[in-house]
């Protein structure tokens, strides 16, 4: 890839990760219930998403999901659907200032967190045209596409995963003495919570 192009990438893929989305808050929720450290596993999870996307759209099919409204829209609101599931399930969780459920909720298994947030980025319709939209300004068919295609998801994944966890998920950690008490995990509980359920509903009315 041209370095122009390349730079140029560079920094769309860096207004991208710092925009709030639904893998802010999945990153942020993480890193305040099992810490900084083992929310990797969830930002691991949305860069595998991410891939999917970009292959995705590589091979065209985004481009019959963006010009299929019913396809668009049932993976539009299955997402939306999700979101807010999760929103309402983190708006009701109760305060844990018992060890043992404190201990239990920090420890939850790398693959869970893996897998949420997976499908937190998976079933993001916008994802996939949005790709659609961007890899033929980065991508020169007179060239070899692997290589091409190698290097726009290696930056866009590796800016992404820096920008989730040094970001974020650091800045969620500034908060962690905050949700040392009942009242401070009850807000927090309903921020994230009410900031899913209106990612997930603005998917769905966008």
């Amino acid at each position: 890839m041209n370095p122009s192009v390349w730079l140029a990438l560079l920094g769309a893929g860096a207004l991208i990760s710092f925009s709030p989305g639904a893998g802010a808050v999945n990153t942020m929720s993480n890193a305040l219930t099992v810490g900084f450290r083992r929310s990797i596993w969830g930002i691991l999870g949305q860069q595998a998403a991410l891939l999917v996307h970009i292959g995705v759209a590589a091979a065209g099919v985004g481009l019959l999901v963006s010009n299929s409204p019913v396809a668009f829209n049932v993976i539009r609101y299955a997402g939306a659907a999700y979101l807010v599931y999760l929103g309402v399930r983190k708006f009701l969780q109760k305060p844990a200032l018992d060890e043992e459920i404190l201990a239990e909720r920090r420890t939850e298994g790398s693959l869970s967190l893996f897998r949420r947030g997976m499908w937190v980025n998976l079933l993001n319709p916008k994802a996939i045209v949005f790709f659609l939209a961007l890899i033929p300004q980065f991508i020169r068919t007179d060239q070899p596409l692997a290589e091409q295609y190698a290097v726009l998801a290696a930056t866009v994944i590796t800016i992404d995963l820096l920008v989730m966890w040094f970001f974020y998920a650091a800045t969620a950690r500034s908060f962690s003495r905050f949700t040392q008490h009942s009242r401070g995990q009850t807000i927090m509980n309903r921020t994230f919570g009410s900031l899913f359920v209106g990612v997930g509903t603005l998917l769905a009315l966008a």
